[in-house]
C-alpha cells in the first residue's frame, strides 16, 4: 500500500495558490519574493498582509487585488488585503529564489 499524501494546511494551500501571482517587473511570484507577510484564515473570512518590493510600485493596486482575489478563491471565504508597512528586503525571498536571481 502506498503512503497517503500529506494534507496541506489551509494556509499552505493559499500560499501555493498565490504562487500564480507574479510581479510583472521582476518576473517572480509574490511568495518567492516574500511579499506575503501574514495570512489570517478563519472559517468565515480571511485576511492577507502583503508588502511590495518598492513603495512606489506602479503595479501595486493590480497586485494587491490579484492577491486578494486568488486568496479568496483558495479559501472560499470573503478575503481582505492590507498593505503592510514593513520595507521589503531581499532576505525575505525564498532561498531557491535568491539562488535563481543570482543576488548572493
Amino acid at each position: 500500500m502506498s503512503e497517503p499524501t500529506p494534507t496541506l494546511s489551509k494556509e499552505d494551500e493559499v500560499r501555493e495558490a498565490l504562487r500564480a501571482v507574479v510581479d510583472p517587473e521582476i518576473g517572480m511570484n509574490v511568495v518567492e519574493l516574500g511579499l506575503i507577510r501574514r495570512l489570517d484564515i478563519e472559517p468565515d473570512q480571511a485576511h492577507v498582509v502583503m508588502i511590495l518590493t518598492t513603495p512606489f510600485c506602479p503595479y501595486a493596486p493590480a497586485l494587491l487585488e490579484q492577491v486578494r482575489a486568488v486568496a479568496q478563491q483558495a479559501t472560499g471565504v470573503p478575503t481582505t488585503i492590507e498593505m503592510g508597512t514593513e520595507m521589503w528586503d531581499p532576505s525575505f525571498m525564498e532561498d531557491s529564489a535568491i539562488a535563481n536571481w543570482g543576488l548572493f
